[in-house]
């Protein structure tokens, strides 16, 4: 698969989480200095991307055209840093050492309870690890 943007993957069942891209594209896009593709996972050609369905499930993903995948808060971020001005500050930001691990903690919790979350349902909840 050859796209020249960088393709944000996010699981499009979740209510949680298509709000969050839609504000995304909201907010960020406007002030963006670069743009991007935003696709739900369940559309997406995962294999083309370089990545497993069981990965796209528990994390958003940041998918590079040269191939490189950024998951989680590390994805939030470079999100945050092709949006540009005041938006790319926060993003460099939670790339920082001793932020990035808080920022992964963070993720992974809000992750965790995303169908508790404004928006989310019980359809939201990430399915148990076996």
């Amino acid at each position: 698969m050859s796209f020249s943007e960088p393709v944000l993957v996010f699981d499009g069942d979740c209510a949680f989480c298509s709000t969050c891209e839609r504000a995304a594209d909201r907010w960020l896009r406007g002030s963006r200095a670069g743009g991007w593709m935003a696709e739900p996972f369940q559309f997406a050609d995962l294999a083309a991307l370089g990545v497993t369905e069981e990965r796209a499930v528990r994390e958003v993903l940041w998918i590079t055209p040269a191939g490189d995948v950024y998951g989680g808060a590390q994805a939030v971020a470079k999100l945050l840093l092709r949006a540009g001005g005041g938006w790319a500050y926060l993003g460099g930001v939670l790339r920082l050492a001793p932020v990035r691990p808080v920022a992964a903690v963070v993720y992974r919790w809000v992750a965790a309870n995303r169908h508790r979350m404004p928006g989310g349902t019980p359809a939201c909840a990430l399915p148990r690890r076996g």
